[in-house]
């Protein structure tokens, strides 16, 4: 039987949780209650949370400045076909590692797991060169197969974790029943694994929308996303703050939005589970 806990543990527990949030939270919240300042109330010593002239002078400067829209639609192509990519060259890959085992299997998710340990600016020289003799700078494409390969590892892993937990025998029976490999992994494996599946596509989208390392060094205007989007406003003549603030908030807005839906998703499907 569980332990009964405690109202006053609980009472710890909670105002631990909330703490913790809250510090978390505070950057962003920050950031979007400085893109409402003038610059000079940005900088202001000691800072100023409410008691100052609220201002949209920032996002129309911002607007009239970049095409957002522009930035915006890019980031959803790169950071939506990196993953859509990668989740289509992970799901085989994941199914071999999990359900056909070899004796280097073990070896080889090390191994790819140890490619994140190496340092960006490591492989951008030749990056960049095969990027220049295949006329991918500034491309979409290119940016979605780099980005892919570099989350490649974590898609395969969180795949491979999730792929096994569900037993062999289910997909055994499958291929009695005369399914093809095909068939086995789109209408048996694929179905029981979409919360998993889910999760990591949602991670691995997050990951390449906030790429800002290769996003700077490959692109220059017409592939550039939202990060690029933000760092120009960071120039020889100084950080604008407030205007950074809201080149950020435009940023990150279509993110929060995509978390509080992911978020009432997952609890509409753990409830909809439960009730059934």
């Amino acid at each position: 039987m569980a332990r009964a806990i405690s109202p006053r543990r609980k009472l710890i527990t909670t105002a631990a949780a909330w703490t913790i949030a809250l510090i978390i939270f505070f950057p962003i919240f920050w950031t979007i209650l400085t893109s409402f300042k003038t610059e000079a109330q940005a900088i202001n010593d000691p800072p100023l949370f409410f008691n100052f002239d609220w201002t949209l002078e920032n996002y129309s400067v911002v607007q009239e400045r970049s095409d957002y829209m522009r930035f915006l639609w890019n980031s959803v192509i790169i950071a939506g076909g990196s993953t859509l990519l990668g989740i289509l060259i992970a799901v085989p890959a994941a199914w071999s590692m999990a359900f056909v085992p070899s004796r280097r299997t073990k070896d080889i998710l090390l191994w790819m797991l140890s490619t994140k340990m190496l340092p960006a600016v490591g492989v951008l020289y030749p990056i960049s060169l095969l990027f220049v003799e295949f006329n991918l700078l500034d491309t979409r494409i290119g940016l979605v197969v780099v980005l892919m390969l570099i989350n490649l590892p974590i898609i395969v892993w969180m795949l491979y974790t999730y792929f096994r937990e569900i037993p062999g025998e289910i997909l055994e029976a499958a291929r009695m029943d005369g399914a093809t490999l095909k068939e086995e992994i789109l209408y048996v494996l694929t179905p029981m694994a979409i919360p998993g599946i889910a999760s990591t596509v949602l991670l691995n989208f997050i990951l390449a929308w906030n790429e800002a390392f290769w996003t700077l060094n490959l692109t220059a205007a017409n592939a550039a996303p939202l990060t690029a989007f933000i760092a120009s406003y960071s120039s020889p003549e100084g950080l604008f703050f407030a205007k950074l603030s809201a080149a950020s908030t435009m940023a990150i807005a279509p993110i929060l939005i995509l978390g509080w839906f992911s978020q009432k998703q997952l609890v509409r499907g753990l409830t909809f589970g439960a009730v059934k």
